[in-house]
């Protein structure tokens, strides 16, 4: 059974920092093409970054800069660095893995405030 499961979310001021993990467990990590996506309310859920399993990476335009976005296959671990944060950068995010067929994590919600 495969499962993905996210931590690191939380609440921070805007221009501050946070980095979400997604540990997958249940398949062969090094093949996964891995991304994140997020959903603000009343939002379509959209793409953020991606990395594929050659690790080819790709951004949203509005992220573009301030996010980066790693894979650690020995720890079977996605992660998101988000620096510089804006308030409309809040919403739930989620770890989306594809082989084949595609997985998504539970979700972790992250909230830009002050």
């Amino acid at each position: 059974q495969v499962q993905l499961v996210e931590s690191g979310g939380g609440t921070v001021q805007p221009g501050g920092s946070l980095t979400l993990s997604c540990t997958a467990s249940g398949i062969f990590f090094n093949a996964l093409d891995m991304a994140w996506y997020r959903q603000s309310p009343g939002a379509q859920r959209e793409v953020v970054a991606s990395i594929g399993s050659g690790m080819k990476k790709t951004y949203a335009e509005s992220v573009e800069g301030r996010f980066t976005i790693s894979r650690d296959n020995a720890k079977a671990t996605l992660y998101l660095q988000m620096t510089n944060l804006y308030p409309e950068d809040t919403a739930v995010y989620y770890c989306y893995a594809y082989l084949g067929r595609s997985w998504w994590g539970q979700g972790a919600q992250v909230t830009v405030s002050s």
